[in-house]
């Protein structure tokens, strides 16, 4: 376990209107307001888009993703953080679970995935904690890590 502590800062709460796309405003919003790292929330509808919804076996490393498109519109609700890459860009991981009718879905939005009608977004930024994410090369994830 790796452990970094550090104390709450700003708090945003974003509007996110019909064809937005996460993660790639959200991530935009925190290189313009000078975020670095953060905790977020996100209740709302999505149009489409694609997931990753787990890799194709769970031995081969690094993991192949498996990708499913949503296709109509779906409820949502998600958690995650943004932390900056080693190229200092704020970058968003985000897992949300996805409902249409009886049918429910979970996974990574890192792909992307468009705003139907509202969004509501809520970033705490977290100061003190200087971690980066740095690409590991085993799994090919991109891991919390001291800077």
């Amino acid at each position: 376990m790796k452990v970094a502590q550090g104390t709450i800062g700003r708090v945003f709460v974003l509007r996110l209107e019909d064809g937005d796309r996460l993660p790639d405003c959200v991530e935009r919003f925190a290189s313009e307001r000078g975020v670095r790292q953060g905790f977020c929330a996100f209740v709302g509808g999505v149009a489409s888009g694609r997931i990753v919804v787990g890799p194709e076996d769970s031995v081969t490393m690094p993991p192949v993703p498996v990708l499913l498109g949503l296709v109509g519109a779906h409820e949502a609700a998600a958690v995650g953080t943004i932390f900056p890459d080693e190229q200092d860009q704020p970058k968003l991981h985000m897992h949300a679970t996805f409902g249409r009718g009886e049918s429910v879905r979970t996974g990574c939005i890192r792909p992307g995935i468009d705003i139907w009608t509202i969004g509501e977004f809520v970033l705490i930024e977290l100061l003190g904690t200087d971690l980066v994410r740095k690409r590991d090369a085993s799994t090919g994830f991109e891991l919390l890590s001291p800077r």
